[in-house]
């Protein structure tokens, strides 16, 4: 295969993995908490022995976190909250250990634990699950995350801040993990507002945009690549006739 067969081929690939993140995007318009994810492209220079020139690769480089907060809108649902700020509260995601999100559409599963909309337990500053009683007659959650009912205080979410949010790794149903040697911080510039919900922060003009542009872009990549495989041919033809 020649070179420019496999330059085209390794910009296909990683326009197909932008159309899976861009996909998965349009898929979360209107999933409270979400935030965007975008391609990291670079530049893989390849340097194989006997070539005369080094070949320049697209290469798909990882994913970043769009980080401006999606719309907030007023539910009157005890059980919703809005974090105001860039902090994050903890949750158990699906392998058990400690994830975090700002999804803020909380329920209560038959054991009375406080849980996301994906029925993944919310945790507290120990990371246990918060239980909340099943006498509870009123909710209340202050902007520091303090949950009480009309007998007192019944736990406090684990609302946490980060020095990159960039270190944050999408791991499935709207959940972040860390890296290892990453560590949270307390949240000092982020509050709780109750009865509020924090939508996605997908705009869906650029998203659908960005899909026609990878789509379009995809298709020339592919009419460009089978007008050389027809060049080559054609080459390999004419050679062997004239031998």
């Amino acid at each position: 295969m020649e070179n420019s067969l496999y330059l085209g081929l390794s910009r296909q690939m990683v326009l197909r993995t932008d159309m899976q993140i861009i996909a998965n995007n349009v898929a979360n318009m209107n999933t409270p908490g979400f935030r965007g994810q975008n391609t990291i492209f670079d530049e893989y220079v390849s340097d194989p022995k006997g070539a005369d020139d080094p070949l320049s690769f697209v290469l798909d480089r990882g994913q970043y976190q769009v980080t401006k907060e999606g719309p907030v809108s007023k539910t009157g649902n005890p059980l919703d909250i809005a974090l105001v700020g860039p902090g994050f509260f903890s949750v158990l995601s699906r392998d058990g250990e400690v994830g975090y999100s700002r999804a803020g559409n909380f329920q209560l599963n038959a054991n009375s634990e406080l849980i996301s909309s994906a029925g993944r337990p919310i945790t507290d500053q120990g990371g246990q699950p918060i239980v909340i009683p099943e006498d509870s007659i009123e909710i209340n959650i202050d902007e520091k995350g303090t949950i009480s009912n009309q007998d007192g205080e019944i736990g406090q979410l684990n609302i946490v801040e980060f020095g990159d949010v960039q270190d944050l790794i999408p791991f499935g149903d709207n959940v972040y993990k860390l890296p290892a040697g990453v560590n949270p911080q307390p949240a000092a510039n982020t509050r709780v507002s109750q009865g509020m919900l924090e939508g996605s922060n997908i705009e869906p003009v650029i998203e659908m945009t960005r899909m026609i542009d990878t789509l379009r872009t995809y298709q020339s990549l592919q009419r460009a690549m089978s007008s050389e495989n027809e060049r080559l041919q054609e080459a390999i033809r004419t050679l062997t006739k004239t031998q």
